[in-house]
């Protein structure tokens, strides 16, 4: 049942600033499932709301926001064009770009996860410790758990963080591997 069977334009209205608000006191993404808790609406609904929202920020020239959907999290972000502003008053420092080791690095974990360190190596043939430090201080990927295993080593998973770096709204977005690199990732998995 869509919102306008439900409620009066009034009504939708108030449930969009609802959620405006909802996201903007948040600040971290939230899950549409914690959306329809906090609504009582179901999915359907939540994705109308997240429309509306969406076009009232959009044709809005009062507003710095726009709405986001990472991995089914809904998130308040600054647009693009007050981002140095953003930048300069929290003084985040630009970070270097992420070296070709590292974005390997990232690549196996984004298209292989969760994986473990060693199967990281395993796939690019070098000691990858620093890179995945480096990638985890980046907030690119995080734990995931541990490998039922002996020594029960660390799995890593990308975070919503690498989504959003890549322009992504979830891993199904991913380009898939072609070619000569499966086959060649394929033997190496299989020696």
């Amino acid at each position: 049942m869509s919102l306008e069977d439900s409620f009066n334009e009034q009504k939708i209205k108030f449930l969009v600033n609802a959620m405006e608000a909802v996201l903007f006191a948040g600040g971290d993404p939230v899950p549409a499932s914690k959306l329809t808790e906090i609504f009582g609406l179901d999915l359907e609904s939540i994705s109308e709301l997240a429309v509306l929202l969406r076009k009232k920020l959009a044709s809005s020239c009062d507003t710095s926001f726009e709405l986001c959907f990472l991995d089914g999290n809904y998130q308040l972000c600054t647009k693009q064009e007050y981002a140095g502003y953003v930048s300069d008053f929290l003084k985040i420092k630009r970070t270097a770009p992420l070296s070709k080791p590292a974005l390997e690095a990232l690549a196996v974990i984004a298209y292989k996860q969760p994986v473990t360190r060693s199967y990281i190596e395993k796939i690019r043939g070098v000691d990858c410790s620093g890179i995945v430090n480096t990638l985890v201080q980046r907030e690119l990927i995080e734990e995931a758990g541990r490998l039922d295993a002996p020594g029960k080593p660390i799995l890593y998973r990308t975070t919503s963080a690498f989504l959003r770096s890549f322009g992504l709204t979830s891993l199904s977005e991913l380009p898939p591997i072609e070619g000569e690199i499966q086959i060649s990732l394929n033997e190496t998995i299989n020696q």
